[in-house]
């Protein structure tokens, strides 16, 4: 099941906003580390495009290259949460 976090963050005079830090420790966002955005109608979203996720897609396949091993449990999970991203963006589904 992906869990979805939800709040609020204010955009500062610079442009900048803070993720919170919940959600960089579950992506496991350091500083410096680097997302891509897009933008389609009213929603932004953020991906991160760093060494440190946990899983990435190389020519279409998802290679896992975390700092540590992933649990069976933990692997599915992204696996799953992978999936239901794919299929909302397939489906036109925005996530809140």
């Amino acid at each position: 099941m992906m869990v979805i976090m939800e709040g609020i963050v204010t955009i500062d005079k610079a442009g900048r906003i803070v993720i919170p830090k919940e959600i960089r420790d579950e992506l496991r966002l350091d500083p410096g580390d680097t997302l891509a955005f897009a933008s389609e109608g009213g929603s932004v979203t953020l991906r991160p495009l760093n060494a440190n996720a946990p899983l990435q897609k190389e020519r279409g396949v998802w290679v896992f290259r975390g700092r540590k091993p992933l649990s069976l449990e933990d692997a599915n999970r992204i696996v799953d949460e992978a999936r239901d991203q794919r299929d909302r963006s397939t489906l036109g589904v925005s996530q809140r």
